[in-house]
């Protein structure tokens, strides 16, 4: 990334981890469950409430302690 795209805060797209990915299904998966989905598709994640993201966070957290907890 050169000097002009970082004071225009343009950013590479990067290919997403396995991980990533996983996180991101999960997320979405989790808003179509909460009825947050056709929101963040008309808004983006930007458009939640601080209280509807932090109970998609929660959840979330959640899943991934117990799916530890399995292995």
């Amino acid at each position: 990334m050169n000097e002009k795209q970082e004071k225009q805060g343009k950013k590479k797209k990067k290919e997403l981890t396995e991980v990533e990915k996983r996180d991101l299904k999960m997320k979405y998966e989790i808003a179509e469950e909460l009825g947050l989905l056709e929101k963040v598709e008309k808004l983006g994640w930007k458009g939640l409430t601080s209280r509807e993201s932090g109970r998609i966070g929660g959840i979330m957290g959640k899943r991934k302690r117990q799916e530890k907890m399995r292995k």
